[in-house]
This record gives structure tokens, sequence and C-alpha cells, in this order.
């Protein structure tokens, strides 16, 4: 933006007796500030949005981990149902129950850590 500030000033470039060029250059400025603060309105709750999905997913997984390795009734107990087959399933990837948690924990970490710009509403 100074390199334009600064060619202009170097140039001094003649405008035309004109009295409506100004209010039409500002009300341009205008719309292109409206679509300015839309679409970083936008950003922030697509930001929201994804803490919100990231923070979710993490306590989920959490809760899924702990019910495969906390879980007090043995699978075979079990009669056939959905539990079981939901409890057979955990009980046997329960060690790969990890990688997801870490992966929403990392990419929370990262979101989080970004510096987002100011929004004025």
């Amino acid at each position: 933006m100074n390199d334009l500030e600064e060619f202009l000033r170097d140039n001094k470039p003649l405008l035309k007796d004109n009295p409506t060029f100004i209010l039409e250059a500002q009300n341009r400025m205008d719309a292109v500030e409206g679509i300015k603060a839309e679409v970083d309105r936008q950003r922030h709750h697509g930001r929201v949005a994804l803490i919100a999905a990231l923070a979710a997913g993490l306590a989920l997984g959490v809760l899924v981990t702990l019910m495969a390795y906390l879980y007090p009734v043995s699978s075979q107990e079990v009669s056939d149902t959905l539990l079981h087959s939901i409890r057979l399933f955990l009980d046997t990837y329960k060690s790969y129950l990890f990688i997801p948690i870490a992966v929403l924990a990392i990419g929370l970490g990262f979101v989080l850590s970004k510096k987002s710009r100011a929004v004025s509403f």
C-alpha cells in the first residue's frame, strides 16, 4: 500500500474537476470495506465451527477410549446386540484409538494457536 501512495505522490496524477468523483470513490471504498467485513465475519464463524467440531470429536474420542479400556463386562458375557458388536470392535482396536484422539488434539492446538485477525462487528 505504501508503494502505491509513494507512486501517487511522485507522479501527482491530475484529476478532473468532477465533484462527484470523491463521492463515487468513497462509495466504492465503503462497498469494499463492507465486503471485507463480511469475509472476516464468515472466517470467524468458520473458525468457531471448526473449533467446536474438533473439541466435540476430541471429547467423543476420549469417552470411547475410556469405554474401551474401562468397560467392566467381559465381551463373552454380553449377548449378540449392537452394544456387543461395538464392544468387540473397540476391544480389538483399542490400541489404535489414541491415534484419532492425538490427531484431533494436535489439530485443535494448531487452530487455537493460530493468531486470528481482529473482527469488528
